[in-house]
């Protein structure tokens, strides 16, 4: 793929007009006030068919899941994605993540987190029971999702520092533990906790990864009020607090042949949620790119120095040349993940690394070079690169920092 067709242009266009109508009215009350996001989502779902959608591939998938759980299709067959060989299903669920993020990068994660972490996470590791119990609801929307692995303590080291707890008594298992910086921890209907179960004689770093499925108001599971932070207000972000919530095997995901496994199954489960996070983040740059190019180049044109536009100067054209170089190259990152899913393929692990350490990187760059084009005014709340700016820096943190991402792509490297 080396453009966008027509139809992804119209689809563009629409999404654009939906973003101008209801979203940029209500930007102040989104950023500043107490309105949480998933209301105007579920009308983009609506206006878009998007959860229609949603609910044809889950059929679908669970059609399949059924098969390979009776024997009568083998199960790495239900596991197979399908490319469309046209792309057209990845592009529509990126091209609205590109617009939103011209205006509103928060709305992107509050809804990333809920289809593409918690959602995805049931629907690709859980029982048919599961699936059918959570991840339909999670898939369009109706409910909101969280996806719980962030500790205070752990950070980057999210496995080997996690201290939150599972203890198996019977058929039951007690959770223990508290997480932080979640995604929609506030207002979460379902919750993806992610634990250790404690293992006698197994050193505390080694044990199994479990994850369990919450639902709001379970006796002993708190979710705190919206933390503030730096960016992204429109994506309210919590912490959760466990003290002895009891949970039945039928929200261990993926059941007892979970505790069968090897110890690294939890693990490998939470990298591909990694791995979706990470993939998203170039479509987010990409739209936080492009809105700064755009008001860069409006405001370079209008802005008048010294008798001349300021876009008359050169040390104002290079910044605008570098954020069209990084427009390309992003673009060009998300062009590639679509053709990937029209066949049927997905980035490995360091790629999708890659892509999130330039992607989040030039995004930042280039908001910070709209501050500065734009001057003492960028730095003002009126004008919207000040919001771009502090909300683009958060993608150089969430889904593992440039540092990790760093590793993940050296490590690889070492290893051929």
């Amino acid at each position: 793929m080396i453009e966008w067709s027509e139809q992804h242009q119209m689809i563009r266009e629409a999404v654009q007009r939906f973003v101008q109508d209801e979203i940029v009215p209500n930007l102040e009350e989104l950023e500043h006030g107490d309105t949480p996001p998933y209301d105007i989502l579920r009308k983009l779902y609506a206006t878009f068919g998007m959860g229609e959608m949603a609910r044809a591939r889950f059929e679908r998938q669970i059609e399949k899941a059924k098969l390979a759980e009776s024997g009568e299709i083998p199960p790495q067959e239900a596991k197979k994605r399908s490319g469309d060989g046209t792309g057209d299903s990845a592009a529509m669920s990126l091209i609205p993540i590109i617009e939103l993020c011209r205006y509103c990068p928060g709305m992107v994660t509050a809804m990333g987190v809920s289809v593409g972490l918690a959602a995805a996470a049931i629907n690709s590791k859980g029982t048919v029971a599961q699936k059918e119990r959570w991840g339909l609801d999670l898939l369009t929307l109706d409910k909101i999702g969280a996806w719980a692995i962030t500790e205070p303590g752990s950070g980057s080291d999210a496995f080997g520092g996690m201290k939150s707890s599972a203890r198996r008594e019977g058929d039951e298992f007690v959770l223990n533990g508290s997480k932080t910086f979640i995604t929609n921890g506030p207002f979460a209907d379902t919750i993806v906790f992610i634990c250790k179960l404690e293992e006698e004689g197994v050193d505390p770093r080694d044990r199994k990864i479990l994850h369990f499925v919450l639902d709001k108001g379970m006796p002993g599971l708190e979710q705190t009020k919206p933390m503030k932070k730096m960016g992204l207000h429109s994506s309210p972000t919590g912490e959760l607090f466990l003290s002895d919530v009891r949970c039945g095997m039928d929200r261990l995901l993926g059941g007892e042949k979970t505790l069968e496994g090897k110890k690294g199954a939890g693990r490998e489960g939470a990298k591909e949620s990694f791995q979706t996070e990470r993939s998203g983040v170039a479509a987010m740059a990409l739209g936080i790119v492009e809105q700064c190019l755009d008001l860069s180049l409006e405001y370079a044109k209008e802005r008048v120095q010294w008798d001349q536009p300021i876009g008359e100067y050169q040390l104002i054209q290079e910044k605008l040349a570098r954020m069209e170089v990084a427009r390309m190259n992003i673009q060009n990152l998300v062009f590639r993940t679509i053709e990937l899913s029209a066949q049927g393929k997905s980035m490995t692990f360091a790629e999708a690394s890659a892509m999130k350490l330039y992607s989040a990187r030039a995004a930042t760059e280039v908001a910070m070079e709209a501050v500065q084009i734009y001057g003492g005014n960028g730095y003002m709340a009126e004008y919207q690169v000040e919001q771009l700016a502090r909300d683009a820096k958060v993608l150089q943190i969430y889904a593992g920092t440039d540092e990790i991402q760093i590793r993940a792509i050296a490590r690889d490297l070492l290893s051929r």
